[in-house]
């Protein structure tokens, strides 16, 4: 009998690449990106890889600390990912299990998975009982709360980039008056057939919230993404009955009991979820299930390279949001055509790192 493979050994990097089109929202303005780049050593001797993307570069030492920390109570166990997520979480319980200890273990999940799919010579995707192949997708790399003259030319260089007929907007402005240019702009530059996903970043409080989706409830827009805060699931349930227009979150949620906290109350139509706080594949996994069964459609948060192959296994799978942020360290990124992002059919996930781009990014932790 051929001997289970083991975790051997952890290397975590860090690195900050710069972004094409900054970050500028009611969470802040980024202008480059921190990644946490993740290699765990087999007994086979494959390498599995993951990343994950703790949105402050002051946040990295404690994340690549906690990461630290879960590899000293997994090293040597078996690669069993619902295993190795059950141990680290009871053994992170006394520090608490969301926030950097969820990241953390995220990260080393889906490492663990793409090592178990790279050994079997299999796709993640297929692995988990799918199949590689196309994801339909929308592009999220641009569209923030900036100058509302140069909206309308950007909403057209994102069509071009991949074929794209459905893109993200962020809104939550002062003023409704502001938020209506910026969706005209859009109009404007790539017409009105497009499917706008407009995402506020928690940018309103309740009664502004009801007050600005009402006004907006005409727009024409596919979804309104987090209006009010991630965790207010009463206001969301209010929200969610007093609103046409459906109302999307998730990217907030750190494990499927969250997810479920607002499935069980109505607070959603659509749901997505971040692979670094939902608790990477395993986590995933959990909450397809849980949407699945309550009949919502499911979309990732970031991540696509991962969340392509998870998409293909979810039974309520919607859209794949795309971002390029992580591009500068892949030796091989996906490139969307038609508006689609293809799940690779090569063994794990297929990210695999350019190490002389680790190298000029790489910061010390």
């Amino acid at each position: 009998m051929q001997e289970p493979m083991k975790l051997v050994d952890f290397r975590v990097r860090a690195a900050v690449v710069p972004l094409r089109r900054p970050i500028i929202a009611g969470i802040g303005r980024f202008d480059s990106w921190p990644l946490i780049l993740l290699d765990i050593e087999t007994s086979a001797g494959v390498i599995g890889r993951s990343y994950v993307a703790p949105y402050r570069e002051a946040a990295v030492p404690a994340v690549v600390a906690e990461i630290r920390d879960i590899g000293s109570v997994v090293k040597g166990k078996t690669i069993s990912p619902f295993d190795v997520f059950e141990r680290a979480m009871r053994a992170l319980n006394v520090v608490g299990v969301t926030g950097v200890s969820t990241i953390a273990m995220s990260a080393v999940d889906m490492a663990i998975w793409d090592a178990l799919a790279r050994n079997a010579g299999l796709p993640l995707a297929t692995l988990l009982g799918g199949s590689p192949g196309p994801v339909r997708a929308y592009n999220s790399n641009g569209l923030w709360r900036h100058e509302v003259a140069t909206i309308a030319a950007e909403a057209r260089q994102l069509q071009q980039e991949g074929g794209f007929s459905a893109m993200k907007l962020r809104l939550g402005n002062v003023h409704l008056k502001d938020d209506l240019a910026a969706i005209q702009a859009v109009r404007e530059g790539v017409g009105n057939e497009i499917d706008l996903m407009v995402d506020f970043n928690q940018a309103l409080g309740l009664g502004d919230a009801i007050r600005r989706c009402h006004e907006l409830d005409e727009a024409g827009l596919y979804w309104f993404e987090e209006p009010i805060a991630y965790d207010n699931v009463r206001g969301y349930a209010q929200l969610a009955s007093k609103v046409r227009t459906p109302l999307q979150m998730g990217e907030n949620y750190y494990g499927s009991r969250d997810m479920l906290e607002f499935l069980s109350a109505g607070a959603v139509h659509y749901a997505m979820a971040d692979l670094m706080r939902i608790g990477g594949v395993t986590g995933w996994l959990r909450c397809a299930h849980l949407a699945a069964a309550a009949g919502v459609q499911f979309s990732n948060h970031l991540y696509p390279e991962i969340a392509a192959h998870l998409l293909r296994v979810t039974p309520t799978a919607h859209w794949l949001e795309w971002v390029d942020w992580a591009n500068p360290i892949l030796a091989n990124p996906l490139e969307p055509r038609g508006g689609e992002v293809c799940a690779p059919d090569v063994p794990g996930t297929g990210i695999e790192w350019d190490e002389r781009a680790v190298d000029r990014y790489q910061v010390t932790v």
